[in-house]
């Protein structure tokens, strides 16, 4: 039978950012990530507003329709407040949810943060990114090459707060002893490739904290662009004692000693994130297409001069070798 073993959890503002609008949640078995969202602090009042209702909440039981429930609480809250208080219009947060019971994990995503799975030495990608460049890679309208460098990179299709209720992907994983499962805002993926996310964690494997700080780490040194936020935890044979967020249990993110990550009065200015609604996602679909149409055209049109250049230069050798014959 297995049972929740290590636990880690770390959040950095990165080098960039003047404040950190990422929370989590680390309450057995209970885990989330927020990434918030919105101008001046709203992004760092919805993603806490977000984290303060699965705490206040509590795990309970239930698996998908639990947590399905604690999301809607969650976007209840944030929806709410935005409605409320004008400094706060607009706001909201992605999320990301873990819970551990009888030897398996369910899950809720919404967003672009996302959860990993590690197991046997390989690591995969359970959650699927609410984000418009996400949508246009599906579509095979772009290429992941494209997408790493897309100007909309930070638009999202699907948020907490932005509306009364809000759609939420669940699904659930069968866990076996030695899983790792990661929570993880964009901070740390648009940083760090999975390649070296699983290489990190696998070099520590004997100290989650260690590990967590190594991702930190990487994301400052791969340019920091966004606040860090990675929650983690282990499934052992044997169960460890938990008590929330002790310091025994959960790193709770101070800036590794080495990191060079700005202060507030260094820091440039956030770039919000924003989300775009379906009819948004297929006018920018149809809009794709249509540029896609006109390079096509383009590329058509230079083909067919090319084309008859090299015809009229044939017919120009054809020409003189008929004159020179005559002759």
């Amino acid at each position: 039978m297995s049972s929740l073993g290590h636990v880690g959890a770390v959040t950095d503002p990165g080098r960039k950012r003047r404040r950190n609008e990422d929370a989590y949640v680390v309450e057995p078995p209970l885990f989330a990530v927020a990434d918030g969202m919105g101008g001046a602090q709203a992004g760092e009042v919805a993603s806490r507003l977000a984290a303060a209702a699965l705490k206040e909440s509590g795990a309970d039981e239930g698996g998908e329709q639990r947590i399905v429930a604690l999301i809607q609480e969650a976007n209840r809250r944030v929806y709410d407040r935005s409605n409320r208080d004008p400094s706060a219009s607009g706001m909201g947060t992605t999320m990301t949810v873990a819970l551990v019971e009888n030897g398996q994990v369910a899950f809720g995503h919404v967003g672009d943060s996302r959860a990993y799975l590690i197991r046997a030495g390989a690591m995969e990608q359970l959650t699927e990114d609410h984000s418009l460049v996400a949508e246009l890679m599906r579509s095979g309208k772009l290429s992941p090459e494209e997408a790493e460098s897309h100007p909309q990179r930070s638009v999202i299709t699907r948020a907490l707060g932005t509306d009364p209720d809000v759609d939420v992907d669940t699904f659930t994983i069968a866990a076996e002893i030695g899983d790792v499962f990661l929570l993880c805002s964009d901070g740390l993926t648009t940083m760090v490739s999975n390649g070296a996310i699983l290489e990190l964690v696998e070099s520590h494997r004997g100290d989650m904290n260690k590990a967590l700080r190594a991702l930190v780490q990487a994301a400052n040194r791969g340019g920091g662009e966004d606040n860090i936020t990675v929650v983690a935890f282990e499934i052992a044979a044997e169960p460890l004692a938990h008590d929330g967020e002790t310091r025994e249990h959960v790193f709770a993110g101070e800036s590794p000693d080495d990191e060079d990550t700005l202060t507030e009065a260094d820091a440039v200015p956030a770039v919000d994130t924003a989300v775009i609604s379906a009819e948004e996602i297929q006018a920018e679909l149809k809009a794709t297409e249509r540029r896609e149409r006109a390079v096509r055209r383009r590329h058509l049109r230079r083909r067919a001069l090319a084309w008859l250049a090299l015809i009229l230069i044939a017919a120009g050798i054809a020409l003189a070798l008929y004159l020179r014959f005559l002759r």
